[in-house]
């Protein structure tokens, strides 16, 4: 039983699982999970970003059990992650699929798209980061290559040959369950 920094989500390991088995656990919480250790470890300062609603009703039993019963987004979110990295602005979005040959575009909105342009065409290292739950794998696609197939191909979904032949296998472990970081690593190397 882990209690992480910071937290008071516990996460148990099922018994007999992989160390590196993340069944049941959705990418967000292993990106957090991640970004939380990047943090401790001063290695990078990674933050997901709140949806911004208008609250607009609150019932209150009790002072302490404050619930929302009305409220509604005051404006189109854009990516879900924004950090910095070695003197880099990072932005990227995070989906999980079910689907065993392709990623639906469907997934992704037009201003998350237009986003990610923006920030990539500003010097961002903006990505996709996508996991096919069917076989407990993530990948990073950067803009820089996602960007212009579905410019080019006007297509509505990312082929999972296209993303292992374009994209990065982010590693997983216990204790970084989402470790883009090393991909982003090979990146910066490959650019420098």
């Amino acid at each position: 039983m882990i209690q992480y920094p910071g937290s008071k989500k516990v996460y148990q390991r099922p018994a007999n699982s992989k160390v590196t088995s993340r069944r049941g656990m959705s990418l967000e919480e292993d990106i957090n999970t991640s970004n939380n250790h990047y943090l401790i470890k001063d290695t990078a300062v990674v933050h997901k970003k709140p949806t911004p609603i208008q609250i607009v009703n609150v019932d209150y039993p009790a002072r302490n059990k404050a619930k929302i019963t009305e409220a509604y987004f005051r404006q189109a979110s854009t990516t879900d992650y924004q950090g910095v990295y070695r003197s880099y602005a990072l932005d990227f979005e995070a989906k999980e699929t079910k689907n065993k040959t392709l990623f639906p575009l469907s997934s992704l909105h037009q201003h998350q798209i237009d986003h990610l342009r923006n920030v990539h065409r500003h010097g961002a290292i903006a990505f996709l980061v996508i996991r096919f739950n069917s076989f407990d794998e993530t990948y990073l696609i950067l803009a820089r290559e996602f960007l212009p197939y579905l410019d080019s191909e006007k297509s509505r979904s990312l082929p999972l040959s296209w993303i292992k032949k374009h994209g990065y296998l982010v590693p997983q472990s216990y204790q970084i369950p989402c470790d883009y970081i090393t991909v982003l690593n090979q990146v910066l190397s490959e650019k420098e």
